[in-house]
This record gives structure tokens, C-alpha cells and sequence, in this order.
């Protein structure tokens, strides 16, 4: 695997024309009051408008999300940049979305990120450097939190919950989060697509078969940043490491990784203790009384047992094991 930082040479120096023809897929689900953000952020992009497709996949929505796709989807044609608007309703599941995504792709290289990112206008540019490399098959870029003065959201940006940075040094095999991640077109091909009915884990799980059915390598291009809003409730902090944990459950079964354990009966009594005794006064007397700094440990053993009821709760059902095929007659954008 190739996890050293690219060869940052300025895009802008290369020829329009030489650089590959991208489609960023993004899955949505009720996500009408993230649209208009983000297509500011994809109209945004500095990568040329001519060798980018932007595939944009309803999955099902209660709410007026696929009615915002076409009405951007227009606006978008007035700028000389290519947004389609998608539906994917028969499976309820954001790798199926993806899959409808692919499905209708024309791009040597597919970008994935998630409706509440907001990518960073050189974000496209930055990404594709690393595949220069022929070696490289797979490249995740950084995630990081959007500003915030919330109290949780800081305590989650201290901790860099959302780092690509943790995922690429995973003890088993290294991965990138959907959130963030460009692969060859041909990977997919070679190895078949998301399993569609797989709610969580599915991009580790791709990232895996990809490293362990060819000889590509995943790469890491730490400036192309996509911005992720962190959780602001406890009960959305909560539902997000359980998710953590079923996505551990589902790989543990799929790829035979070992499970996250848990916590011995004694170890959150001396957290605790630690915490009053001297954590909490050196935080004081160091002047720093954000809730954020505060509260750590106690968030800290809140998101240790969500993850651990997530896992011990998951199960992995029958049709989640299936893999998707991609016909190989799939149409390319060759100019």
C-alpha cells in the first residue's frame, strides 16, 4: 500500500486535457436543507467544468429533494457544468444509491462525498494528483469538522472523529470514508460495486476487496478537504458511534476483523475518578472551561458504550452479504 503524501504539483500547470474525466456521485436521503450548500460547493470546484459530471442520487426522500435535484440540475446547465438528478427507490441504503450513481457514470475516475459535506473549492484538483501514480487505485482526501461554537461539535473536532487519518492506519487493511474518497473506474469493474444492501461499512469493505483482489494502492491527498458537520445532539453523538459499532459487527463477519472490546466493569469507575480528581482542576486552573474540555471523558465513555451496544446488537443479514456486478459495456467519457 502507498500511504505517503502526493507529489503536490500545481494542476493548474497541467493541460485541460490531460486531466481525467471525473463523476462525483452523491447519495441523498431528505436532504432538501443541505442542496443549496452544497451545490454552491460543487459549482465552486476549480477543476475544469468540461471533464466533471456531477450525478446527484435521490434515495427514496420524504421531502423535496429529487424536486431541488432537477430545479438545480437546470440552473446548473446555465453554468456550463453537468448535474444530473438520479432516484434510486428500490433499496433504502446509501451504497445502493452509489451503485445508481456508478451505474450512470461516464468517468475514468469516481468521487464520492455525502450531501452534509461541503468540499472545499480545490477539493477536485487536489484529489486526483495521486493517480498519476498507476499504482494507485483508490485515494481518500481529508474530512474535517465545519467551524462551529457548539459545544459538542468542538468536543468531536478535538478528537478528529472524522479523519481520514484513523481509517488509512487501520490495523487490518487501510480505507477511506465515502465521505472522501476517489476510485478508478476499472477497480469496480474488477471487483463488482457496493454490496447494495449493506447499511454501514461499506466503504471499508470496498476499499478492502480493492486492495485484496488487485494490485492497486490507496493514497492519501491530505489538501483536498471536504468539510463535515458534526453531531450537535448527544442522542445524534450517541446514534453516530453506534453506527460505529455495527459497522465493526457487519466487517467482523464479512472480512473476519477482530471486535472492538469492551470496557471491564472497573474501567469506567476510574475514568470517572480520574476525571474528578484531575483532569477537571487541571482544566480549571489552566483557565479552560469550555463545556467541550470539561465534559471530555464523560463524552469519551458515552461514545465507548454506544459503540459497544451498536456491535454487540448488530446483525448481519443474508442479502447484505451480496455484491453488486457492473456490466463491463458501461460507457466511458473519452473526451
Amino acid at each position: 500500500m502507498n500511504l505517503s503524501q502526493p507529489n503536490h504539483s500545481d494542476p493548474q500547470q497541467n493541460d485541460v486535457d490531460d486531466l481525467p474525466f471525473l463523476s462525483v456521485i452523491i447519495p441523498i436521503y431528505n436532504g432538501e436543507s443541505d442542496l443549496a450548500d452544497l451545490v454552491e460547493c460543487l459549482w465552486a470546484q476549480t477543476y475544469p467544468t468540461n471533464r466533471v459530471e456531477y450525478l446527484l442520487v435521490d434515495n427514496n426522500s420524504g421531502d423535496r429533494t429529487y424536486q431541488y435535484l432537477q430545479s438545480y440540475g437546470v440552473r446548473s446547465a446555465a453554468r456550463h457544468i453537468t448535474l444530473k438528478a438520479l432516484q434510486e427507490h428500490q433499496i433504502q441504503s446509501s451504497y445502493a444509491a452509489r451503485n445508481t450513481g456508478i451505474k450512470a457514470s461516464q468517468g475514468h475516475i469516481l468521487v464520492f462525498t455525502d450531501a452534509d459535506c461541503r468540499p472545499c473549492s480545490h477539493w477536485l484538483r487536489d484529489l486526483v494528483v495521486p493517480f498519476a501514480d498507476e499504482s494507485i487505485g483508490l485515494v481518500a482526501g481529508e474530512i474535517t469538522g465545519l467551524p462551529s461554537e457548539h459545544w459538542l461539535e468542538t468536543y468531536a473536532d478535538r478528537q478528529d472523529t472524522l479523519s481520514q487519518t484513523h481509517t488509512l492506519n487501520h490495523s487490518f487493511l487501510p480505507y477511506g470514508q465515502t465521505a472522501n474518497l476517489a476510485v478508478r473506474r476499472s477497480a469496480f469493474q474488477t471487483v463488482g460495486l457496493f454490496r447494495p444492501y449493506l447499511t454501514t461499512g461499506g466503504d471499508a469493505d470496498i476499499c478492502w476487496r480493492i486492495q485484496q483482489e488487485t494490485t492497486w494502492a490507496i493514497a492519501f491527498a491530505e489538501r483536498a478537504v471536504v468539510q463535515h458537520r458534526h453531531r450537535s445532539t448527544l442522542g445524534e453523538l450517541r446514534s453516530q458511534w453506534q453506527r460505529y459499532g455495527r459497522s465493526n459487527r457487519y466487517l467482523h463477519e464479512l472480512h473476519g476483523i477482530p471486535l472492538t472490546p469492551s470496557l471491564s466493569m472497573g474501567e469506567p469507575i476510574k475514568r470517572f475518578a480520574r476525571w474528578g480528581l484531575k483532569e477537571i482542576p487541571r482544566s480549571l486552573m489552566e483557565g479552560d472551561r469550555r463545556l467541550s474540555t470539561l465534559l471530555s471523558t464523560p463524552l469519551s465513555l458515552i461514545c465507548i458504550h454506544a459503540r459497544s451496544q451498536g456491535q454487540a446488537q448488530a446483525k448481519l443479514r443474508a442479502k447484505a452479504r451480496e455484491i453488486e456486478q457492473w456490466e463491463q459495456s458501461s460507457a466511458v467519457r473519452s473526451s
